[in-house]
């Protein structure tokens, strides 16, 4: 399920509060509401909305004020601001958008102009991530060609030289166990490094027919190991029969691997369940791997994909990048729902027609 647009609504006045609520709920959004300048800036740390719609005129912190803050905070900059005022002088206009606001709308309103404006924010904003998120990857490759060059070459040396010294020590030696340590983090950086290098390949198709049910069966068996080691419950719910789709089989199962492995790893409790479900949804292939792991914070779900964001529970190296590289190349789309304490959903859709033509399975 594609998760809902979060507005944020920070207006002194509640009827309008209420007004903007009910309507803008009734639209399929999630709405969260301030009544005053200090805690709206509360409130966006909390909820992380898409969208700000914020009055003028307010106690504490007028909106001038709260528009100037986000917009000088990177965490905030991007957010788009819809400003509501009674204030309907030019000179007012000009000062809000001066200082950052995307759009002005003058009280009294028309609900259908501010929910035509939400839809332009909305629009705009995923086009500017998306832009984001092209220039982030291109710095990633960049970063990827240097770490490669400049890494990789002193892990060789180290770890080949570790275990020469290493070998040459009598069992019993103190300091085997100091060169098992330098071992096992070159091992570390050995596995980022290569990791880093396969975010390349993500971009780098050979498509084929391939069925979805075989390939998350091979992504379940690179994780087999894991899996009986933690003693989890796998479940699948597998489509009786499916298209052959064009895709790349080795990225393709290697990116919902990655999931499998980052929900094995989120599951440390009494029970460990991952359930793994096939099925159609219009043109498009629906698979959604849930575990019933420690789940996802909000302030972290947003930065799951994102690189240079780390986590303990999901993210902590680069293989949900690879995977969304991934996905997007095959034209696909990955959405998340979780919730801490209960576990993690990863959906992801894959068009039906891939980025060819579909054959029917045999």
């Amino acid at each position: 399920m594609k998760r809902k647009s979060t507005i944020l609504i920070i207006d002194d006045t509640v009827d309008t509060v209420e007004l903007l609520k009910k309507r803008l709920r009734s639209e399929g959004y999630e709405t969260f509401e301030a009544y005053d300048g200090v805690e709206g800036l509360k409130k966006i740390k909390d909820c992380s909305p898409d969208v700000v719609v914020l009055d003028i005129m307010m106690p504490k912190l007028d909106g001038y004020e709260v528009c100037k803050r986000l917009k000088s905070e990177d965490s905030t900059k991007h957010i788009p601001i819809l400003m509501l005022t009674a204030k309907g002088d030019i000179s007012d206009k000009v000062k809000g958008l001066d200082i950052g606001a995307d759009m002005y709308i003058t009280k009294p309103f028309d609900y259908k102009e501010i929910s035509a404006r939400i839809r332009s924010l909305l629009t705009k904003s995923a086009a500017t991530k998306e832009l984001a998120d092209r220039e982030r990857a291109e710095a990633l490759d960049q970063m990827v060609d240097e770490i490669a060059h400049e890494i990789r070459n002193p892990l060789v040396a180290i770890g080949g030289f570790a275990r020469r010294v290493k070998k040459s020590l009598p069992e019993g030696d103190a300091n085997r166990k100091y060169l098992e340590t330098i071992l096992q983090n070159v091992t570390v950086l050995e596995k980022m490094v290569n990791e880093l290098v396969g975010l390349k390949s993500a971009a780098l198709s050979y498509m084929e027919p391939a069925n979805i049910n075989e390939i998350l069966q091979n992504a379940l068996d690179l994780n087999i190991k894991n899996i009986g080691k933690n003693n989890i419950a796998v479940t699948t719910h597998f489509m009786e029969s499916s298209a052959l789709i064009p895709v790349d089989v080795e990225n393709l199962t290697r990116a919902l691997a990655n999931i499998i492995e980052n929900g094995i790893e989120a599951m440390d409790g009494e029970i460990r369940n991952l359930v793994i479900t096939t099925g159609v949804s219009g043109d498009y292939f629906e698979i959604t791997i849930a575990d019933s792991g420690k789940g996802i914070s909000r302030d972290q779900i947003k930065n799951i994909f994102n690189p240079f964001f780390s986590s303990k529970i999901y993210g902590p190296g680069l293989g949900l990048t690879f995977t969304l590289r991934t996905i997007q190349n095959h034209k696909g789309t990955i959405s998340v729902e979780s919730e801490e304490g209960k576990g993690t959903s990863f959906t992801i859709r894959l068009p039906k027609k891939g980025r060819g033509k579909s054959v029917e399975a045999q």
